[in-house]
């Protein structure tokens, strides 16, 4: 479906009436606050990235942490290894969210996304309604007819020295039709009982300042937070024989077997060698 555009004539940004926009000063009132996390939201209408707007601003100085940038449209969407991610205007939720973990060792940073999955599954379990799981590193999946579809991507990126921008991307109202490839879904198809994206946004960011408080409480310690036990409870890649595509065009095949300390995927081969993953696009080649 050709996204509606505001300047076309005789269309508006209310002409999908399924699809109405996000109420940027609700969100602002709910989320920004004395002591909290969310230090500005701002809602566009169309950009390119969300991620490449908020790196430039961080690394122009003119984003603090807890920068929170919303589009309802992106033309120029990225995913990992620079995948494109498309969809149509207010469909869905694309924002980006700047995190300066300053006193959290870089070494530890690599928790984010991760962190971030187990955010965006919680929020979306509350306030949506449909049960998630995570595709190693950072695919938000959903069930649709019996079938493991991804609904969410999410994607963190250096913004200067200090600090990390993280995307996400989740698909909400997207039709059959509408879907970018058949192995895509979103959480309408999947029977959210809410499509309603002001309090599924607010739900995912409040759990997002919750998970990152308790990780820098605790250092980044993932153990100490209980990070690594819920991601690994949610984790629909354990258990499976998977393949590993690596940089470099390497390749692993073995079982995932377990997330460890630093948020790798440990890969148990044929030959019974352990292969902690760091890096790599994950396919899943049969059921646990």
């Amino acid at each position: 479906m050709k996204p509606h555009d505001a300047a076309e004539p005789n269309n508006s940004r209310w002409s999908d009436l399924e699809r109405p926009p996000l109420n940027a000063t609700a969100l602002r009132r709910a989320l920004v606050r004395e002591g909290g996390l969310w230090s500005e939201v701002d809602v566009v209408q169309r950009t390119g990235s969300t991620n490449t707007d908020l790196v430039a601003r961080a690394v122009e100085g003119k984003a603090g942490e807890g920068a929170v940038l919303v589009a309802e449209e992106q033309t120029a969407a990225r995913g990992r290894l620079d995948r494109q991610w498309t969809a149509p205007a207010r469909s869905g939720l694309f924002f980006s969210v700047l995190l300066r973990p300053a006193g959290i060792p870089v070494a530890r940073w690599g928790w984010l996304p991760l962190l971030t999955g187990v955010a965006v599954a919680t929020g979306l379990s509350r306030a949506a309604g449909v049960d998630t799981a995570l595709k190693w590193p950072n695919d938000l999946l959903v069930t649709v007819g019996g079938e493991e579809r991804k609904a969410g991507g999410i994607l963190a990126e250096r913004a200067g020295d200090d600090g990390v921008v993280i995307g996400v991307g989740i698909n909400v109202t997207l039709r059959e039709p509408e879907l970018p490839v058949p192995t895509a879904g979103s959480l309408a198809l999947a029977g959210a009982v809410s499509t309603d994206r002001d309090p599924l946004l607010r739900a995912v960011l409040r759990s997002l300042e919750d998970w990152y408080g308790r990780w820098r409480a605790a250092g980044g310690d993932p153990a100490v937070t209980g990070l690594q036990e819920t991601y690994t409870a949610g984790c629909a890649t354990l258990g499976r024989v998977v393949r590993a595509e690596l940089p470099g065009n390497r390749s692993i095949t073995g079982e995932a077997v377990a997330v460890d300390g630093d948020g790798r995927l440990v890969l148990v081969t044929e030959e019974g060698v352990r292969e902690p993953v760091g890096a790599g696009d994950i396919v899943h080649l049969r059921p646990a």
